[in-house]
């Protein structure tokens, strides 16, 4: 029988994850969604390619989102592309945990433009990404929590570089975790 995987990796009820929390509920809607589109092309995006290189609709995805935060195209369109391209992907990906969990990621930080807590979304599958290319399928609950631990810090990081410092308009955040 095969073994069932976990599709995230990372708990809501860390100290890590609650302190991400708490930084990202400082930060204006914008911030957050320019820092989780950053962070998935630059770090997540390689991963799913490393396995699909000629698959573009992650990155599409991504292309999308950035257009409307630019505002030239409407929130439909994007929408559009993120759960019928990005998310599609993923569904067809049950065969490479990295680069289904790639594409989650991906389709999470693409759905931050419009709602704050999907960049939490990132963390949890990019986790889940990084830690299934780096130790596989097999490696123990322990090991996989400490690259989740790895990712929340690389992550935290990223955002406290983009912060901006009393933003007087933060992201209403409502966590259903």
């Amino acid at each position: 029988m095969k073994k069932k995987l976990r599709k995230t990796f990372g708990k809501p009820d860390t100290p890590s994850t609650i302190a991400l929390m708490r930084l990202i509920e400082t930060q204006s809607k914008t911030t957050v969604a320019n820092w989780t589109l950053d962070y998935a092309e630059q770090k997540i995006l390689p991963l799913f390619l490393k396995h699909y290189p000629d698959d573009g609709r992650p990155a599409h995805s991504i292309a999308a989102a950035r257009e409307w935060l630019d505002g030239k195209v409407k929130l439909p369109y994007v929408k559009n592309i993120i759960l019928n391209e990005c998310h599609a992907a993923a569904r067809e990906l049950d065969d490479n945990p990295v680069a289904q969990a790639a594409a989650r990621a991906i389709g999470q930080s693409c759905g931050s433009i419009h709602a704050a807590p999907h960049s939490l979304g990132l963390y949890f599958y990019a986790a889940a990404a990084v830690g299934y290319d780096r130790l596989g399928l097999d490696a123990s609950e322990a090991e996989y929590d400490a690259i989740a631990e790895e990712v929340c810090a690389d992550y935290t990081d990223a955002l406290q570089a983009v912060a901006v410092e009393n933003e007087p308009n933060p992201a209403k955040c409502k966590w259903n975790c």
